[in-house]
């Protein structure tokens, strides 16, 4: 009896999800727990890992289609993967593989099929007007119209639709993914729902820059990891956050929740775009503990494999565009925090010192943008220089001082 892949729950209230890239074809081999087929869902991308061992006998939802938790999206024969496909008798002409529907994945994205503007979405029974270029497209991909009908009126959350409008010339037309429509609309409520304001200050990085030359061959022979500038500002944050509650808080309703637990995002590029994992509570971890949790983290979020619990729950968000080559940015809120802390390129500039003295240093601007319905500016601004106070002298990070 064939194994069913079936999609995953995905969270509390998700409902359904878009397949997306199929890392098996049909009649490849499949070990038990092995990646075979990647589930998008509105806040991440999940690999979807085969039941049994065996053979990966039939693809039931092609990529782009819309499923609902628990549908099946394939079969897989245990116990054969030996057993590959017969193959083909002599002279028998060779059999070509199912084509993909034609809702494009994001990337590549596929050229766009442009229709004839029409006065309403055909029902299948009018008749519709295709330009060369449109049945040229739909018949590389193996499509008629009845094909194009069924997409239309499937009502795949109108993403679909949208990609099959017409474009003008040099246009492509790519439907957003669940996960940046999510990210799209939450960003729009963070404007609309929050008081955002940012405020900005500059750190002297040398010291920092000293200590993990200093200790860092050391640090990575002990723990296996780099000792990198991560974990510096996330113990500083969790100090500076301990000292100003207000900054690790939420509006809940009429009430504000302080919280007493230091569960920390950072921004991660991942496979699908940028996410935010959650180091838990951050303020009982060491260096080591910290860079280690976070290199786990990025690298699941490379390989598509981060979980709905990797990235609920955070209370206080660090995000460095620093190394895309950001000099200075306001990052926006990550509902319902209150606070997200902008780091940005580190950068050799002339600055005055101590006594006076021009001196070039490794300089790099700091961006908290905060919620300003309950955080007042005394209390943002003093949080930025405690941080940086405790990474321009960071044996404070370890002394506790």
């Amino acid at each position: 009896m064939a194994a069913e892949l079936k999609v995953p729950s995905l969270g509390e209230s998700i409902t359904q999800a878009q397949v997306g890239q199929w890392l098996k074809r049909e009649g490849d081999p499949v070990d038990r727990d092995e990646p075979v087929v990647e589930v998008e869902s509105e806040k991440a991308t999940v690999a979807v890992p085969a039941p049994e061992s065996g053979v990966l006998r039939r693809i039931l939802k092609e990529t782009g289609s819309a499923v609902a938790i628990g549908e099946v999206l394939g079969e897989i024969e245990p116990g054969a993967r030996a057993a590959a496909p017969p193959p083909a008798e002599a002279g028998a002409p060779e059999v070509a593989p199912r084509p993909v529907p034609a809702v494009p994945s994001p990337s590549p994205a596929p050229p766009p099929v442009p229709l004839a503007p029409a006065p309403a979405p055909p029902t299948g029974k009018e008749p519709v007007r295709l330009t060369p270029s449109a049945r040229r497209v739909l018949a590389e991909r193996g499509l008629g119209k009845e094909d194009l009908f069924r997409l239309l009126d499937s009502g795949r959350a109108a993403a679909p639709t949208a990609a099959l409008a017409p474009a003008g010339p040099r246009e492509r037309l790519v439907p957003m993914s669940p996960l940046r429509r999510t990210v799209a609309r939450r960003l729009l409520e963070a404007q609309e729902n929050a008081a955002i304001l940012t405020t900005f200050n500059e750190l002297d990085m040398s010291r920092v820059l000293e200590l993990r030359d200093r200790f860092g061959p050391g640090f990575q022979e002990k723990h296996g990891v780099k000792l990198g500038f991560t974990s510096f500002f996330v113990k500083a944050a969790v100090e500076a956050l301990m000292a100003f509650p207000a900054v690790n808080a939420e509006v809940r309703g009429d009430a504000i929740v302080y919280k007493d637990h230091y569960d920390i995002g950072v921004a991660v590029g991942g496979g699908k775009g940028l996410v935010v994992p959650v180091i838990r509570d951050a303020d009982q971890l060491s260096f080591a503990q910290i860079e280690l949790t976070l290199a786990e983290l990025a690298k699941r979020a490379r390989e598509n494999r981060i979980t709905m619990a990797d990235l609920a729950g955070g209370t206080f968000t660090i995000s460095n565009g620093g190394i895309y080559g950001s000099l200075l940015s306001t990052p926006i809120l990550n509902p319902p925090q209150s606070a997200i802390l902008g780091l940005h390129k580190m950068q050799k500039r002339a600055v005055v010192g101590p006594d006076d003295q021009v001196v070039v240093r490794p300089m790099m601007y700091l961006a908290l943008s905060y919620d300003h319905r309950i955080i007042d500016g005394r209390e943002a601004v003093t949080f930025l220089v405690r941080v940086k106070e405790l990474l321009e002298e960071p044996s404070r990070l370890v002394l506790e001082v």
